[in-house]
């Protein structure tokens, strides 16, 4: 018969308790994790729907009924715009927004797949109508990052539409004529 020893004892209890010390501190780990992951995808949200309230503030509308106005494809069509303080309001709204929303996709603080669920039609709009201008002021100017952010988050989102085609991001192509029906 196996005699049982006081060092036996002690020396089971010891790795018991052990792996309940393990078992735990992985158990409080995960759960860490889990809230810690919570936390910046409530944080994130919050933070896009910062950004997306501002799309429907009456400042924001009044800048897009303004910029479907707005026809620019070069530097001194920019240089011209910049004489009419709305006009250059509304488009310099736009710019900055989408210019922020780039950096924000860019590192990482926002999805490319939230931003192509809720905004991407007018995203892709604005870099389209725009880009000849943005990239003749990049050259005329010698400022390679000017709206560089734009570009990016316009990159993103196509890549975006080739990967996820269900998700439909197309250009509405409604600014300066009203909406318009695709042909």
């Amino acid at each position: 018969m196996v005699e049982i020893t006081y060092q036996m004892v002690l020396s089971t209890v010891q790795t018991i308790s052990l792996a309940i010390g393990i078992f735990y501190y992985l158990t409080i780990m995960r759960n860490n994790q889990r809230n810690q992951q919570l936390t910046l995808e409530t944080r994130q949200a919050q933070l896009f729907m910062g950004l997306y309230q501002s799309l429907s503030s009456r400042d924001f509308i009044e800048a897009e009924f303004t910029l479907w106005k707005i026809k620019m494809k070069s530097a001194e069509d920019m240089n011209n715009l910049m004489k009419n303080k709305e006009e250059y309001i509304a488009w310099n709204t736009y710019a900055t927004y989408y210019e922020g929303i780039g950096v924000l996709v860019r590192e990482g603080l926002v999805d490319i797949r939230i931003v192509s669920l809720l905004i991407s039609g007018m995203i892709t709009q604005f870099w389209e109508q725009y880009k000849d201008m943005i990239m003749d002021c990049r050259r005329v100017l010698k400022y390679e990052r000017f709206l560089i952010e734009v570009e990016y988050l316009y990159d993103r989102l196509m890549e975006y539409r080739r990967q996820h085609p269900e998700v439909n991001i197309s250009n509405p192509h409604w600014f300066g004529d009203g909406i318009k029906q695709e042909q």
